[in-house]
């Protein structure tokens, strides 16, 4: 779970400490404080993309830090070690730097990493429910996407878009073969062409700088030599060489020394610079040594070049380059060699559509089982916040020529009064049942995840009252197994916390920032109390306030 997150000049946040509890916490404040920008700021630790405008005005750099207790034999220290990334046993540590030129870096367990790598460990530490995810669920790609995650689906349907990508690209051979023939048979021409000049030059990846560089050296190496070996004698190797005569100078010195201590840092700086040009001299001595004067050589490099340099001119391309063209011209003459039979990429065809049907009747049976589930569980859930009768399916659209996501469309429908047929949620829902209906797909969705810590980003917006009491106890119960933590601007759902934190804005020396403190029952009292009536906090509102904390599950 999250232990501690620590933020360094991110949006309007100077400097922020949290150290975290197991069970369920909330982050409140009035509209504006920042709540969801420390949301926003752990996001940036677990991999998403920023830029430059989350760094403070003023800083240098943004820096979010987000340190997690993992179990030491538990799947993620086993993807730690596969990714050479492993620190202590039952510590992880993820911290994410945006400087203000909108370059990032990213390091894990203090070992520089990549975004991939980030968001990879993220997405097994933390999951985060945004407030706009309810919004979301009216898209189809969206309702697939959580049956196939509910459903423990992943497999499957990769299993079905490599199937179907396959079937899609030897369709599109077959076509080609029996449109293209003509234009087919002249590009074949033209690559054995090329692939015939280019295996008999045989370029290799880098070879031409390799041989640019050695040439400048043979070229020039009369000059190179003539010009390290004068310059050699000058430093060591002749009469009153540089050495020697700095040598002198420092053993005067070292004479007059017992008059005066002062000058021995003199001497020592005298006698270092002695040093640094003796190591020169042998440095360029071993250098001039291994100057080669190899006319053949030469001549060879010449000759190459020329034929590197005279294939590029004749097929277009840079020097350098060649290699690469070698090789995308033999795959593609290997791919039109390949369907150069009519009967065989037919039959290919077949094989692959088939192989692709196999795997999407399996899909289509394992989302009809996990849908029945899905549905049961969403429709109780419904009904407890207060959706009446209403009762939640799942529903499939064949796609006759099929897809990458398989042989139907999913649609989430819902009947919200008894006897009404259900329909899209699109078009009976209003934005509060959206909002609960959303929120009812992510409870079951939370009880399927092994995911150890939950973010619910401000999901219970659209609702209030005994609904909001009943969120509240729902949330409160996924954290008696996991770490969950809400922003809510709701008193009924921060009640039922175990944690709260005070999220607020303080102005200091005209500049605005956030700051978060955790609070204790009495601030607890006074936080809920301003939840329930504003700035005027009454006694009334107070002792209304203690018996909801009062009556918090757990």
């Amino acid at each position: 779970m999250l232990t501690q997150l620590s933020i360094r000049d991110f949006a309007i946040v100077e400097t922020i400490d949290l150290e975290l509890a197991a069970g369920f916490t909330v982050l409140t404040g009035e509209t504006g404080a920042g709540k969801s920008i420390l949301i926003d700021a752990l996001s940036l630790a677990l991999g998403d993309r920023a830029d430059a405008d989350v760094v403070r005005a003023g800083a240098e750099r943004a820096e979010v830090s987000a340190e997690f207790s993992i179990k030491a034999d538990g799947s993620t220290s086993r993807w730690l070690t596969d990714q050479a990334l492993e620190g202590d046993a039952d510590r992880l540590l993820l911290r994410r730097v945006i400087e203000r030129s909108g370059r990032g870096r990213a390091f894990i367990n203090g070992r520089s990493a990549t975004l991939t790598q980030l968001r990879d460990i993220g997405e097994q530490l933390v999951d985060v429910h945004g407030q706009h995810a309810h919004q979301s669920l009216v898209r189809g790609d969206t309702q697939r996407a959580i049956l196939d995650s509910l459903g423990d689906l992943d497999a499957r349907c990769k299993a079905t878009g490599d199937a179907f990508r396959e079937w899609q690209r030897l369709r599109r051979l077959r076509e080609e073969f029996a449109t293209q023939a003509a234009t087919r048979e002249a590009e074949r021409s033209r690559l054995a062409w090329i692939v015939e000049e280019l295996q008999r030059l045989a370029p290799r990846t880098g070879e031409w700088d390799a041989l640019q560089d050695e040439h400048s050296r043979l070229a020039h190496a009369a000059s190179l030599l003539e010009g390290s070996s004068a310059v050699l004698d000058t430093l060591a190797e002749s009469d009153g060489a540089i050495v020697e005569t700095i040598g002198a100078l420092a053993g005067r010195l070292e004479s007059l020394k017992a008059y005066d201590a002062r000058l021995g840092e003199t001497i020592e700086l005298i006698e270092a610079a002695q040093a640094q040009i003796q190591e020169a001299a042998s440095t360029l001595r071993n250098y001039r040594d291994r100057v080669d004067l190899d006319p053949a050589r030469l001549q060879t490099l010449d000759q190459r070049i020329e034929a590197i340099y005279s294939a590029a001119r004749k097929l277009r391309v840079r020097p350098e380059e060649l290699s690469e063209l070698l090789e995308k011209s033999a795959a593609r003459l290997a791919e039109l060699d390949a369907i150069s039979d009519a009967v065989a990429i037919e039959r290919e065809e077949a094989a692959a559509q088939a192989a692709y049907r196999e795997v999407a009747v399996l899909l289509t049976r394992d989302r009809k089982r996990a849908a029945t589930k899905v549905a049961r569980d969403v429709s109780a859930i419904m009904r407890e916040l207060a959706l009446g009768v209403a009762k939640f399916e799942i529903t499939f659209e064949p796609i006759e020529a099929g897809s990458a996501q398989g042989d139907e469309r999913v649609e989430f429908v819902v009947a919200t009064n008894a006897g009404s047929a259900p329909k899209p949620i699109a078009k009976v829902a209003s934005g509060g049942e959206l909002s609960r209906i959303g929120l009812a797909i992510q409870v079951v969705a939370s009880k399927a995840s092994a995911v150890p810590t939950m973010i619910f980003d401000e999901v219970d917006a659209g609702i209030g009252g005994a609904i909001a009491e009943i969120v509240g106890r729902k949330l409160a119960a996924l954290g008696a197994s996991r770490q969950i933590l809400c922003v809510t601007h709701l008193p009924q759902v921060a009640a039922q916390a175990a944690h709260q934190w005070s999220v607020a804005k303080a102005d200091v020396k005209g500049r605005t920032r956030t700051e978060v403190h955790p609070l204790d029952n009495k601030e607890r009292i006074e936080e809920v109390a301003r939840m329930l009536g504003g700035t005027e906090i009454t006694p009334v509102t107070r002792k209304h306030a203690a018996e909801m904390l009062r009556s918090r599950v757990g």
